[in-house]
């Protein structure tokens, strides 16, 4: 199928599961928060990235969400997404969306079932470009002594015991993981219907750090469809 049409018939399939669900296509059930992001800085070789380079703190929105929307007893593809504000200075913000994923890297990009939000890597499955290089992001969390499921209400139960810590790291497909980042995710926001953030990571990149060119025109409209869906 011809790219303008494949990208014209994922908008339209975005756009009536999101108005069916009255909520994002993908993702539809979820809990924002407020959160920190903490830049390490290179701590060694570059990462040729403006961004990553030098240590920073940015104050971010985030929301855990089931990626199905399955009953909330069974495994889901979990969601982590995360805006940070003005990472790029005012009014340039940085998204960053990770589903749960496998660890071995042959597979590390596929995405997987799970419900401990918790339990393992969530992945960006899709390369980016960072500094030049094709790279995975991923976060890992940092395990509580009881697992954490990913129902939104379990979640706010699990927040009200103090927060959720990831290591955010990146590595080339075969590569071995590096932090760049700890995300700190505390306290739930209100979130009336239909006010999910729309997150966007083509919208909201930065320099040296941006998505690959894999499905991303795809992707756009899949996004597009399903902001206009919700509206």
């Amino acid at each position: 199928m011809p790219g303008p049409l494949r990208a014209r018939g994922t908008r339209a399939g975005f756009r009536l599961l999101a108005r069916l669900r009255r909520a994002p296509a993908f993702h539809p059930r979820g809990l924002t928060c407020t959160g920190e992001l903490t830049v390490t800085g290179a701590s060694g070789a570059p990462w040729y990235a403006p961004w990553l380079d030098g240590p920073g703190r940015y104050a971010c929105v985030v929301r855990l969400s089931r990626g199905a929307g399955l009953p909330w007893r069974l495994p889901d593809w979990l969601g982590l997404a995360v805006r940070a504000l003005e990472a790029g200075g005012p009014g340039r913000h940085l998204d960053l969306l990770l589903t749960t994923s496998a660890r071995p890297p042959v597979v590390r990009h596929l995405p997987l079932p799970r419900g401990d939000a918790l339990g393992g890597p969530y992945s960006g499955l899709l390369p980016y470009r960072v500094g030049g290089r094709r790279m995975l992001l991923a976060a890992f969390p940092r395990r509580r002594l009881r697992p954490v499921h990913g129902d939104p209400a379990a979640l706010r139960r699990a927040l009200a015991g103090g927060p959720l810590v990831f290591d955010l790291r990146a590595a080339t497909p075969l590569g071995r993981w590096r932090t760049f980042a700890v995300l700190t995710v505390r306290s739930p926001l209100p979130e009336p219907p239909g006010s999910t953030p729309g997150y966007d990571v083509y919208e909201h990149s930065l320099p040296g750090l941006v998505p690959g060119p894999a499905l991303a025109t795809v992707r756009r409209a899949a996004y597009a469809g399903s902001r206009r869906g919700r509206r």
